[in-house]
């Protein structure tokens, strides 16, 4: 079992920063990829960034590539989504995931083996 426990959300007014943490605990030696993943009101859960546990290989979805950065600290069996630029239309519950298995793509959600409980952002305009 892995546990999962995200931390940083909060409110921010457009043009801000946020840093959302998301600390593994459990059997984080099974983990491959760790994710983050966002749902909006009365939208699906869409992909945001993703990185291997391992190996240097980072993903990002069009919407926050080149305004976010996915980074791990494997000491502390963390990851964090650095989001900068934010825009009213990131406001999300954000949530980390993680799969014990790597493909080639892992930008979707049924590929994740566990979540967490989520962390809410808003963006203000």
């Amino acid at each position: 079992q892995v546990q999962l426990v995200e931390s940083g959300g909060g409110l921010v007014q457009a043009g801000g920063s946020l840093r959302l943490s998301c600390a593994a605990s459990g059997r984080t030696f099974s983990i491959d990829t760790m994710g983050w993943f966002r749902q909006a009101p009365g939208k699906e859960r869409e992909f945001v960034a993703a990185i291997r546990w391992s190996y240097s290989n980072t993903y990002y979805a069009d919407s926050v590539k080149g305004r976010s950065t996915i980074s791990r600290d494997n000491a502390k069996n963390t990851v964090y989504l650095q989001m900068n630029s934010l825009k009213p239309e990131d406001t999300a519950v954000y949530y980390c995931a993680a799969s014990l298995y790597y493909r080639a793509y892992m930008g979707s959600a049924s590929l994740y083996d566990y979540w967490g409980q989520g962390t809410q952002v808003t963006v203000s305009s």
